[in-house]
C-alpha cells in the first residue's frame, strides 16, 4: 500500500542506481515503493514534534545567545540555565485573557492565526533529513513525501502563510494591525521575487525541482560554493521573508507596537508567535536542502564512508539547519532595523536585478554543457566570482539622488511654495485613490485625534476660566495693595 503514489516508484527499478531512477521519477530519488501508511503516520507526528520542541529550544537559544551579546544578564541566570523564564513565558501565553474584539470580524479574526500556524508545519513535508533507511523492516526514505515539483510547493504554501497576517490585521479594524498587515504584503512579494530567482538557478544547474533529487545533485559539490550569488540572495530573502531583523518591518515595535498581532492575545497570539519561529525552520530547512548540500556531509565524507548512510546523515541536518538558525539570531543581535523605502528599494532595485543578471549567465552556462557536454563547474565558480565582485562594486558605489539634487538646487522648497495654499486643506482623496502630501503639505487631523481634541476642550476651557480667575483675583489684591500704600503715604 503506498499512499503517496505521485512519488512512488516502481518496486522494478529499485535496484537502478540513483541517476537512472531520479531520470524515471521525474527527478525524485527517494524510494516510496515500500512505503505504508503507518510509516507515513510516524513521520507527519515525528515533524509536528520535531518542530514544536525546536521552537522551544530555538526561544531559549535565542534568549541566551542575545543576553551573552549584548550583556543582559536576565536571561542567562534566572534559575538553572535560563529555563525557568521560558516556562514563565509559555505559563502566561496559556493563563492570559483571551480577550474578542467587538467590532472585528469575528471568523477571520479567529482565521488569521490559524493560516499561519498551520501553513508554516506545512513545509516540512518535503524536505529530507537523510537517505533510504531501514525503519521496522520497510525500506523507506527519511522525508515524509516527495514529486517533481517539491520546490513549488514550498513556494505555494509560502505565499499562502502570509494570508494569515493579511486577514489577521484586516480583521481587527484597527490602523497598526492594518498597517502591519499592509507592510508584510508588500514586503513578501517584493523578496519572494528575489528569492524564487536565486531558486531557479538551483533548478537549472539541478535539473529537477525535486528536493531529493536537488540533495542527489550536489553529491560531489554544494551549490553555495558553486553559486554564490544565488546563496547570498537567498539569506537575505529568507531574512526578509520571515520579518526578522533587519526587516521586522510588519511588526516594528518602536512604529507599529507589535504589528499584525497587536489586537490578539493569550493562544491567538501564541499561533502567530509559533508560526514565525517554525517559518525560521522553514527558511533554514530550505536553504540547507537546496545550498548546503542537504543531508550530505561533504568533509566527514572524504574519509568515512559511512558518513551520507544510515541515520548520521539525519544528525549532519539538523546541524547545517541550526547553524543558519543562529545566524538568523545573530543578525538580530547586532543589526539595526531599516528604513521601509531603503527595504523595498534593496529588494526591487538591487536583488531583483542582479538575481534576473545572475539567471541569465546560468542559463548560458547549462547551454554551453548541454550542447558541448562538457564539465561546467569550474565555468560556473569563474563567473559567480566576477560576479559576486561586480555586485560588491555596484553595492558601494554611491547613488546620486535626484530628491538630494533638488534639495540643494533648492527646487523642492520652491515647490513646496508654490504648492501649498495657507489656510487650504490638504485632501488625501482629491481623486478617489490615498495619495501621500507632497512636500510642504500637511494632512488634516485624523478623526482619533478631532474626537480627542474634543474631548479637551471642556478640560482646556475650565482651565482657563480658572486662570482668568486667579488673574483678575491677583490684580484686585495688587490694586488694592498699592492703593493702601498711597494711603499711607
Amino acid at each position: 500500500m503506498n499512499p503517496i503514489g505521485i512519488a512512488s516508484v516502481p518496486s522494478s527499478v529499485t535496484a537502478l542506481p540513483p541517476t537512472a531512477l531520479a531520470a524515471q521519477g521525474g527527478g525524485v530519488i527517494a524510494d516510496y515503493s515500500a512505503e505504508t501508511w503507518w510509516l507515513t503516520l510516524i513521520k507527519a507526528v515525528f515533524i509536528m514534534v520535531f518542530l514544536i520542541l525546536s521552537v522551544i529550544l530555538a526561544i531559549w537559544a535565542e534568549r541566551r545567545v542575545l543576553g551573552r551579546m549584548q550583556t543582559r544578564p536576565g536571561p542567562n541566570v534566572n534559575g538553572p540555565l535560563g529555563l525557568p523564564q521560558l516556562i514563565a513565558d509559555a505559563a502566561k501565553l496559556i493563563m492570559k485573557e483571551d480577550f474578542w474584539l467587538k467590532g472585528a470580524e469575528s471568523l477571520i479574526y479567529l482565521l488569521g492565526p490559524i493560516i499561519a500556524a498551520f501553513s508554516a508545519f506545512m513545509i516540512y513535508a518535503v524536505i529530507p533529513f537523510g537517505p533510504q533507511v531501514s525503519m521496522f523492516g520497510h525500506s523507506t526514505p527519511l522525508q515524509l513525501t516527495d514529486f517533481p515539483v517539491s520546490v513549488l510547493y514550498v513556494l505555494a504554501i509560502t505565499g499562502f502563510g502570509v494570508y494569515g497576517i493579511i486577514l489577521g490585521g484586516w480583521s481587527t479594524h484597527s490602523t497598526y494591525p492594518l498597517f502591519g498587515s499592509v507592510r508584510s504584503a508588500a514586503q513578501v512579494i517584493s523578496y519572494e521575487l528575489s528569492m524564487s530567482l536565486s531558486i531557479l538557478t538551483v533548478f537549472l544547474a539541478s535539473g529537477t525541482m525535486s528536493t531529493s533529487g536537488i540533495v542527489g545533485a550536489q553529491e560531489r559539490l554544494w551549490w553555495c560554493v558553486a553559486m554564490i550569488p544565488s546563496f547570498l540572495i537567498y539569506v537575505v530573502s529568507m531574512v526578509g521573508e520571515v520579518n526578522r531583523l533587519p526587516f521586522d518591518l510588519p511588526e516594528a515595535e518602536g512604529e507599529l507596537v507589535a504589528g499584525h498581532m497587536v489586537e490578539y492575545s493569550s493562544m491567538k497570539f501564541a499561533w502567530y508567535y509559533l508560526g514565525e519561529y517554525i517559518n525560521m525552520f522553514n527558511v533554514s530547512a530550505v536553504c540547507t536542502t537546496l545550498f548546503l548540500g542537504g543531508w550530505r556531509s561533504f568533509i566527514l565524507a572524504s574519509f568515512w564512508d559511512g558518513a551520507n548512510s544510515g541515520w548520521w546523515p539525519m544528525l549532519w541536518f539538523v546541524m547545517k539547519v541550526w547553524c543558519v538558525m543562529l545566524f538568523m539570531i545573530w543578525t538580530r543581535g547586532t543589526l539595526v532595523r531599516i528604513r521601509y523605502d531603503h527595504f523595498m528599494k534593496l529588494g526591487w532595485k538591487f536583488l531583483i536585478p542582479v538575481s534576473l543578471v545572475w539567471f541569465v549567465l546560468v542559463a548560458i552556462v547549462q547551454g554551453y554543457r548541454s550542447f558541448s557536454g562538457g564539465s561546467t563547474q569550474g565555468l560556473l565558480l569563474v563567473l559567480a566570482a566576477i560576479f559576486l565582485v561586480a555586485m560588491v562594486i555596484l553595492l558601494i558605489l554611491p547613488e546620486g539622488g535626484e530628491e538630494d539634487e533638488l534639495e540643494d538646487s533648492g527646487t523642492l522648497e520652491d515647490d513646496a511654495e508654490s504648492i501649498t495654499v495657507p489656510g487650504e486643506e490638504f485632501d488625501a482623496f482629491a481623486d478617489g485613490f490615498p495619495v501621500p502630501p507632497l512636500p510642504g503639505q500637511k494632512l488634516p487631523p485624523s478623526p482619533r485625534a478631532r474626537r480627542a481634541d474634543r474631548a479637551a476642550a471642556p478640560v482646556l476651557d475650565a482651565a482657563s476660566d480658572v486662570s482668568l480667575s486667579a488673574a483678575s483675583i491677583q490684580t484686585a489684591t495688587d490694586s488694592d495693595v498699592t492703593a493702601q500704600e498711597g494711603t499711607d503715604d
